[in-house]
Protein backbone atom coordinates (compact mmCIF):
# COMPACT_ATOMS: atom_id res chain seq x y z
CA UNK A 1 0.00 0.00 0.00
CA UNK A 2 1.46 3.40 -1.02
CA UNK A 3 2.48 5.83 1.68
CA UNK A 4 0.83 9.16 2.24
CA UNK A 5 3.88 10.84 0.74
CA UNK A 6 3.57 8.79 -2.48
CA UNK A 7 -0.16 9.53 -2.76
CA UNK A 8 0.44 13.26 -2.23
CA UNK A 9 3.16 13.19 -4.87
CA UNK A 10 0.87 11.39 -7.35
CA UNK A 11 -1.87 13.90 -6.63
CA UNK A 12 0.50 16.83 -7.30
CA UNK A 13 1.67 15.30 -10.59
CA UNK A 14 -1.95 14.76 -11.65
CA UNK A 15 -2.83 18.32 -10.60
CA UNK A 16 0.13 19.75 -12.55
CA UNK A 17 -0.88 17.75 -15.65
CA UNK A 18 -4.47 19.01 -15.38
CA UNK A 19 -3.28 22.62 -14.95
CA UNK A 20 -1.08 22.38 -18.08
CA UNK A 21 -3.98 20.89 -20.04
CA UNK A 22 -6.39 23.61 -18.87
CA UNK A 23 -3.94 26.43 -19.58
CA UNK A 24 -3.25 25.00 -23.03
CA UNK A 25 -6.98 25.04 -23.75
CA UNK A 26 -7.28 28.63 -22.52
CA UNK A 27 -4.32 29.69 -24.64
CA UNK A 28 -5.98 28.33 -27.76
CA UNK A 29 -9.12 30.34 -26.94
CA UNK A 30 -7.11 33.52 -26.44
CA UNK A 31 -6.05 33.40 -30.09
CA UNK A 32 -9.68 33.84 -31.14
CA UNK A 33 -10.35 36.94 -33.25
CA UNK A 34 -13.00 39.39 -32.10
CA UNK A 35 -16.47 39.16 -33.59
CA UNK A 36 -17.37 41.76 -36.19
CA UNK A 37 -20.79 43.25 -35.48
CA UNK A 38 -22.56 45.90 -37.55
CA UNK A 39 -25.99 47.45 -37.24
CA UNK A 40 -27.81 46.00 -40.26
CA UNK A 41 -31.21 47.62 -39.76
CA UNK A 42 -33.72 49.15 -37.37
CA UNK A 43 -37.44 48.38 -37.45
CA UNK A 44 -40.08 50.11 -35.28
CA UNK A 45 -41.94 48.12 -32.61
CA UNK A 46 -44.97 49.06 -30.52
CA UNK A 47 -43.97 51.01 -27.41
CA UNK A 48 -45.61 51.60 -24.04
CA UNK A 49 -46.45 55.06 -22.71
CA UNK A 50 -43.55 57.46 -23.21
CA UNK A 51 -41.05 54.92 -24.49
CA UNK A 52 -40.12 54.05 -28.05
CA UNK A 53 -39.11 50.54 -29.08
CA UNK A 54 -37.16 49.27 -32.06
CA UNK A 55 -35.85 45.94 -33.27
CA UNK A 56 -32.14 46.45 -33.95
CA UNK A 57 -30.78 43.93 -36.42
CA UNK A 58 -27.14 43.07 -35.89
CA UNK A 59 -25.02 41.31 -38.50
CA UNK A 60 -22.58 39.16 -36.52
CA UNK A 61 -19.55 37.86 -38.43
CA UNK A 62 -17.29 35.17 -37.01
CA UNK A 63 -13.75 35.35 -38.50
CA UNK A 64 -12.66 32.25 -36.54
CA UNK A 65 -12.34 28.62 -37.57
CA UNK A 66 -14.68 27.42 -34.82
CA UNK A 67 -18.40 28.19 -34.47
CA UNK A 68 -19.63 30.37 -31.61
CA UNK A 69 -22.74 29.21 -29.76
CA UNK A 70 -24.78 31.78 -27.88
CA UNK A 71 -27.83 31.79 -25.62
CA UNK A 72 -28.96 35.39 -25.21
CA UNK A 73 -27.96 38.82 -26.49
CA UNK A 74 -27.51 42.13 -24.67
CA UNK A 75 -27.14 45.47 -26.47
CA UNK A 76 -26.46 49.08 -25.40
CA UNK A 77 -26.54 52.00 -27.84
CA UNK A 78 -24.92 55.37 -27.19
CA UNK A 79 -25.63 58.35 -29.43
CA UNK A 80 -23.35 61.39 -29.40
CA UNK A 81 -21.56 60.04 -26.34
CA UNK A 82 -24.72 59.54 -24.26
CA UNK A 83 -26.63 56.40 -23.31
CA UNK A 84 -29.61 56.17 -25.67
CA UNK A 85 -31.14 52.69 -25.85
CA UNK A 86 -30.70 49.22 -24.40
CA UNK A 87 -32.20 45.81 -24.89
CA UNK A 88 -31.89 42.09 -24.35
CA UNK A 89 -33.09 39.01 -26.20
CA UNK A 90 -33.27 35.34 -25.18
CA UNK A 91 -32.45 34.39 -28.77
CA UNK A 92 -30.07 31.47 -29.14
CA UNK A 93 -28.10 30.20 -32.05
CA UNK A 94 -24.72 29.55 -33.56
CA UNK A 95 -22.55 31.87 -35.61
CA UNK A 96 -20.89 29.43 -38.02
CA UNK A 97 -17.14 29.26 -38.48
CA UNK A 98 -16.11 31.90 -41.03
CA UNK A 99 -19.80 32.77 -41.31
CA UNK A 100 -22.37 35.31 -40.29
CA UNK A 101 -25.79 35.55 -38.72
CA UNK A 102 -28.36 38.35 -38.32
CA UNK A 103 -29.66 38.70 -34.76
CA UNK A 104 -32.63 40.90 -33.83
CA UNK A 105 -32.63 42.63 -30.42
CA UNK A 106 -35.60 44.70 -29.21
CA UNK A 107 -34.36 47.93 -27.60
CA UNK A 108 -36.15 50.53 -25.55
CA UNK A 109 -35.57 54.28 -25.75
CA UNK A 110 -36.95 56.26 -22.83
CA UNK A 111 -38.60 59.63 -23.32
CA UNK A 112 -35.78 61.15 -21.25
CA UNK A 113 -33.15 59.83 -23.65
CA UNK A 114 -35.04 61.31 -26.59
CA UNK A 115 -35.39 64.65 -24.78
CA UNK A 116 -31.67 64.73 -23.91
CA UNK A 117 -30.73 64.12 -27.54
CA UNK A 118 -33.23 66.73 -28.78
CA UNK A 119 -31.78 69.33 -26.41
CA UNK A 120 -28.32 68.50 -27.72
CA UNK A 121 -29.54 69.13 -31.28
CA UNK A 122 -31.31 72.38 -30.30
CA UNK A 123 -28.08 74.37 -30.40
CA UNK A 124 -29.24 75.97 -33.66
CA UNK A 125 -26.49 74.46 -35.79
CA UNK A 126 -27.52 72.11 -38.58
CA UNK A 127 -26.88 68.50 -37.61
CA UNK A 128 -24.98 66.72 -40.36
CA UNK A 129 -23.43 63.83 -38.41
CA UNK A 130 -24.48 61.72 -35.46
CA UNK A 131 -21.98 59.37 -33.82
CA UNK A 132 -23.04 56.07 -32.30
CA UNK A 133 -21.50 53.22 -30.33
CA UNK A 134 -23.14 49.79 -30.11
CA UNK A 135 -21.80 47.51 -27.36
CA UNK A 136 -23.06 44.15 -26.30
CA UNK A 137 -22.54 40.51 -25.57
CA UNK A 138 -23.53 37.18 -27.01
CA UNK A 139 -24.07 35.18 -23.81
CA UNK A 140 -23.23 31.56 -23.21
CA UNK A 141 -20.27 29.34 -23.84
CA UNK A 142 -17.73 28.13 -21.32
CA UNK A 143 -16.26 31.60 -20.70
CA UNK A 144 -19.46 33.67 -20.59
CA UNK A 145 -19.84 34.36 -24.31
CA UNK A 146 -18.32 36.94 -26.60
CA UNK A 147 -18.38 40.71 -26.26
CA UNK A 148 -18.63 43.02 -29.25
CA UNK A 149 -18.49 46.71 -30.08
CA UNK A 150 -19.21 48.78 -33.20
CA UNK A 151 -18.99 52.51 -33.69
CA UNK A 152 -19.50 54.95 -36.48
CA UNK A 153 -21.29 58.02 -37.69
CA UNK A 154 -24.51 58.56 -39.55
CA UNK A 155 -24.20 61.31 -42.15
CA UNK A 156 -27.28 63.37 -42.96
CA UNK A 157 -27.75 65.29 -46.23
CA UNK A 158 -26.66 68.94 -45.94
CA UNK A 159 -29.16 70.58 -48.24
CA UNK A 160 -26.95 70.97 -51.27
CA UNK A 161 -26.94 67.26 -52.01
CA UNK A 162 -29.12 65.00 -54.10
CA UNK A 163 -32.14 65.43 -51.86
CA UNK A 164 -32.79 68.96 -53.16
CA UNK A 165 -32.93 70.83 -49.87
Amino acid sequence: MPSNHARARSFLVLLAFFAMFALGGCASLMNRDALRVNVAGIDPLEGQGLEMRFAVKLRVQNPNDTPIDFDGVALDLDVNGRAFASGVSPQRGTVPRFGELVVSVPVTISAWSVARQALGFASGDAVTKVSYVARGRLAGGPFGGARFSDQGTIDFPTGDGAFGY
